[in-house]
């Protein structure tokens, strides 16, 4: 997929539970978005899951909002639809990455 000019790449970072597969392979979960870089709309997403149905699932919940305006709505559909281990490290890292992109913006 190509993505335009108008869009911007910003990560979110968050600690994962020793506990969680992810760990296994990974020291910290982290979610890269790709925005309109005027807007904040999410138009594709990666994290570093396990396994790929899983990335597709977060990327499915957040594609298409707006990470500034909607983040208490990607977090309570996080929380109702994403039951896996590293439920928390995801709404922390799409928190990280919002403030990031905040800073961007204002920068």
């Amino acid at each position: 997929m190509e993505y335009g000019k108008n869009t911007i790449y910003v990560t979110g970072a968050s600690k994962i539970s020793s506990s969680d597969p992810i760990s296994a392979l990974y020291d910290v979960f982290f979610v890269g978005v790709i925005l309109d870089k005027e807007t904040g709309r999410i138009v594709d997403s990666t994290c570093n899951m396990v396994r790929e149905e899983t990335n597709n699932f977060i990327k499915s919940i957040l594609t298409g909002y707006n990470l500034i305006d909607d983040i208490e709505v990607m977090v309570d559909e996080i929380k109702e639809r994403f039951h896996g281990m590293a439920q928390k490290a995801v709404v922390a890292a799409v928190k990280d990455a919002r403030n990031k992109y905040m800073l961007i913006r204002n920068g």
